[in-house]
């Protein structure tokens, strides 16, 4: 199997793995982000859905990012000057942007492992370490997405300018990269949703093209 095969499965997977996170997270845990519950209430649901709440970390961050570092793999072999310091710059963010994901969601998993146990004991104090934890892995992949907007920025930016991709394609990928470049502005961190659907589409495009075509995968104008 050659890059473009793999990079193509890595792209849709992508976008399948997005696809069912947003599914799964607004039909079975969306109590947990409901403003009309208190804080208690919502730690008390997310305990009770521990289990849930676990595997859809595993899912949306660990594999994920996992699947990611072969895509970033790929990707950059369809680009033909390797010394630009920007296509240098692609593949470091997209293994940085793997790291901070895989690392957000295990610190996940392993928070409501401790919640789930200082729950029992005292929940005024669980609810407090929720919301730091929530912090940290916000701050790691989930409340600014600047690392991954920048990445697919770059990707579609170069592609304009080698004609890698086909142009709409290239289009999409700015528009999608500057909106995650956009959360990391006070006050914008929502539009993280938005990149997040967006790319669903970008993903599942960019995975199309890769496995109908053969390396370099160069659209003459």
């Amino acid at each position: 199997m050659n890059y473009q095969k793999i990079g193509g499965i890595a792209a849709i997977t992508e976008a399948i793995i997005y696809l069912i996170g947003f599914i799964f997270l607004f039909l079975f845990l969306a109590p947990s982000a409901d403003t009309l519950l208190s804080d208690t209430e919502k730690l008390a649901f997310v305990l009770e859905k521990k289990s849930m709440f676990q595997i859809w970390n595993i899912l949306i961050y660990v594999l994920f990012g996992l699947v990611l570092i072969l895509l970033t793999i790929a990707l950059q072999e369809n680009f033909q000057n390797k010394k630009a310091i920007g296509l240098k710059t692609i593949p470091v963010l997209g293994f940085i942007w793997s790291g901070l994901v895989i690392s957000s969601g295990m610190i996940a998993n392993i928070g409501l492992e401790t919640l789930n146990d200082l729950y029992t004991e005292d929940p005024a104090t669980a609810v407090v370490s929720w919301k730091i934890l929530s912090t940290i892995q916000n701050g790691l992949g989930g409340g600014v997405e600047v690392v991954g907007g920048l990445w697919v920025f770059l990707i579609s930016v170069y592609g304009l300018k080698e004609k890698v991709f086909p142009k709409t394609l290239n289009y999409l990928g700015v528009l999608v990269g500057g909106t995650g470049m956009l959360t990391l502005v006070p006050g914008l961190q929502e539009l993280g949703a938005l990149f997040g659907l967006t790319q669903i589409i970008w993903f599942l495009w960019i995975g199309i093209h890769m496995l109908t075509h053969k390396k370099p995968s160069v659209i003459n104008v």
